[in-house]
């Protein structure tokens, strides 16, 4: 048995946390999730706690046991709090804009990229238009969003220009010309 599933789930005030038809439903101060169980798996809601439990008699609900859980966890937690990512755009010239539904990068390419904001998502540029925060309720979407923007223009090794998450370590790789001077001048040495 998962040590995840097994954990008991805090309803914090102001959430509402309701399971019918398979399905639960947590609203909050931030917005309403809803999540559709697995057959085999339970939610009991009982002094404003949730427990997950699943059949004793399947064996093969052990991976989802603990899955459940965590999504059930990430709902409450959304719901009060909400979840964020940071992308950095470094490079010259590059640059991003949020215009209604649709943001806009140029990241070196002939034509700007635009990228629908999914309903759910707030994303925000700072004022130097190369910090873009991705913010919502639904932690799943919020890592997706920012996964797909920062696919648009991985970071590449040599210059460190492209997207990158805040705080993400590029490893560096030399250039040419810094791997090239340094085993001339030793080949050099050695001729007579």
């Amino acid at each position: 048995m998962s040590r995840i599933g097994r954990k008991i789930i805090e309803i914090p005030e102001k959430v509402d946390v309701s399971v019918q038809n398979g399905l639960v439903n947590v609203k909050g101060p931030k917005g309403e999730l809803t999540y559709k169980l697995v057959n085999g798996i339970d939610v009991e809601i009982k002094d404003k706690k949730i427990s997950v439990t699943k059949k004793a008699d399947r064996n093969d609900l052990g991976a989802i046991f603990g899955t459940t859980r965590a999504k059930i966890n990430n709902m409450v937690e959304g719901v009060t709090r909400g979840f964020a990512k940071n992308l950095e755009i470094n490079g010259v010239g590059f640059k991003g804009a949020v215009q209604g539904a649709i943001l806009t990068l140029q990241v070196g390419f002939s034509h700007p990229v635009l990228v629908d904001i999914p309903k759910g998502l707030e994303i925000k540029m700072d004022p130097k238009q190369t910090l873009l925060t991705i913010s919502g309720v639904d932690k799943d979407l919020v890592g997706n969003v920012a996964s797909k923007i920062k696919k648009i223009k991985p970071p590449e090794p040599y210059k460190g220009t492209g997207i990158k998450y805040q705080g993400e370590r590029i490893i560096r790789k030399a250039g040419k010309s810094a791997a090239g001077a340094s085993s001339g001048a030793s080949g050099g040495a050695e001729k007579k």
